[in-house]
């Protein structure tokens, strides 16, 4: 007589889990499969009928109930493989970035996928797998200014202290020049790309209609902004300006002027002494002059003013920035300082350091 095949037990919780993996549509066909036998087996079906219904070997049915009965629903996993030797390793991942640091071959300026493969003996679908998995991306390019003012952390409260907790009785002036704006004539407008995307296309030749210098003074409490076109930014110009500012504000209030370490800002002495101490001045740190608020506005009228704009003549330009100005004062209101650490370094973000 053939031999009878031991009788499964199953608890309802594993049973329940068979059922659901067997009408899965998500689940892996072989967990699919393996769950199916094993339900027709608990069913009381011999070998051979499930192997039939199922469309599979006796063999598969045999190996999948046997190892149901002496583990469980574990049992039904694959077994750990040893699998094709690991090439492109912890190591080959190190080697990747610490090529990076090295001198890109001659005549490029950078490192790229290939050059770095052809340099490591490597797939180069390998090395983009590196580079995407650490987040580098070597075409995409930022810049950076670190300031190296030995006194960059007093410099720096001594301003942020003056957004934040003004003097008594005091006007705070942010200012700065935006040398050599170009008036530019070129033609724009929109058009459609290849994509069917429509954006705004500016043509490649253009016109210049010589340049202006801008000074510009932000009153900080206030949002106000005050400007004057020069023809020059020299110390003379620049304290031309000042004296113009200085004109609208109240004679009893001390007047507190942050600015940055260009030359016409420094060697005014004399012409403070002329205010009896009335008039202060506040120096940003070296390479630091984002700390200075005017620069917002600066940004703010590149943006919206002068990016892809087209200019007949210099007057057109003023009359465009005085219009911003103007736009900008019906609605001003103060900045408020959201940057809750200033440094004057910033960490060595290297390569070389991701390797460690």
């Amino acid at each position: 007589m053939p031999r009878q095949a031991p009788e499964l037990e199953c608890s309802v919780e594993d049973k329940a889990t068979l059922v659901a993996l067997a009408k899965s549509r998500t689940a892996e066909a072989h967990a699919v499969e393996r769950a199916r036998i094993i339900l027709a087996c608990l069913d009381g079906k011999e070998i051979q009928q499930v192997a039939g219904e199922l469309h599979v070997s006796l063999a598969t049915v045999s190996k999948w109930r046997q190892r149901f009965s002496l583990w469980g629903l574990r049992g039904l996993r694959d077994q750990p493989r040893s699998g094709k030797p690991v090439r492109y390793d912890a190591a080959f991942r190190n080697r990747v970035l610490a090529t990076l640091e090295e001198s890109p071959p001659p005549g490029m300026s950078h490192w790229d996928g290939p050059a770095v493969a052809e340099k490591l003996d490597a797939s180069v679908h390998a090395v983009w797998r590196v580079l995407r998995r650490e987040g580098i991306y070597l075409q995409r390019r930022r810049s950076w200014c670190v300031s190296t003012d030995r006194e960059f952390g007093p410099k720096a409260a001594d301003v942020v202290g003056v957004y934040l907790n003004p003097p008594v009785n005091a006007v705070v002036l942010s200012v700065d020049e935006k040398p050599s704006i170009q008036a530019i004539e070129r033609t724009s407008g929109y058009v459609e790309t290849d994509s069917g995307k429509v954006v705004r296309g500016l043509k490649s030749t253009y016109k210049r209609h010589r340049t202006l210098n801008l000074f510009a003074a932000l009153e900080v409490g206030t949002g106000q902004v005050k400007a004057k076109f020069t023809e020059n930014k020299k110390r003379e110009d620049f304290r031309s300006f000042l004296e113009d500012v200085l004109a609208g504000q109240p004679q009893d209030k001390e007047i507190h002027v942050i600015l940055d370490n260009y030359s016409p800002h420094k060697g005014n002495d004399d012409w403070l002494a002329k205010f009896d101490g009335r008039v202060q001045f506040h120096f940003t740190p070296t390479s630091a002059s984002w700390l200075n608020q005017i620069e917002i506005v600066f940004s703010l009228l590149q943006r919206k003013t002068l990016n892809g704009a087209s200019f007949k003549t210099k007057d057109q330009l003023c009359e465009a920035i005085e219009a911003f100005i103007r736009k900008h004062n019906e609605r001003a209101k103060p900045f408020r300082w959201r940057k809750r650490e200033v440094k004057g370094s910033q960490l060595q973000n290297t390569i070389i350091n991701l390797c460690n």
